[in-house]
């Protein structure tokens, strides 16, 4: 069974940084994806990362402000976010899927439970 549980959220001041980390268990050597959901909105892709070459595809959205890595001696991925703004405001799932890249949700087979960020202005 895989379970995903990611940590790291918290609230932190806009043009300020954060990192999600996301361990993982049960099936590790996959690809892995960031997605974030607003209140009211639909859960949007932030960014992937191949379980082999460490290729990442971000969304336009984060693109030159967040990093996603991983270390699979640890089976953990991460999200370095900074210059962080407002509407970053959002619950962040890690999700585990066997496509790279993809961007759809329907694509991730497994999902954490999520971790809260909120940017203050």
């Amino acid at each position: 069974q895989v379970q995903l549980v990611e940590s790291g959220g918290g609230l932190v001041q806009a043009g300020g940084s954060l990192r999600l980390s996301c361990a993982s268990s049960g099936r590790t050597f996959y690809p892995m994806g960031w997605f974030r959901q607003a209140p009211g909105k639909d859960r949007e892709f932030v960014a992937a990362i191949d379980w082999s070459l460490s290729s990442t595809y971000y969304a336009d959205s984060v693109k030159g402000r967040f990093t996603i890595s991983r270390d699979n001696a640890k089976n953990t991925v991460y999200l370095q976010m900074n210059s962080l703004k407002p509407e970053d405001t959002a619950v962040y799932y890690c999700a585990q899927s066997e496509i790279f890249p993809t961007i759809t949700v329907k694509n991730y087979n497994y999902w954490g439970q999520g971790t809260q960020v909120t940017v203050s202005s």
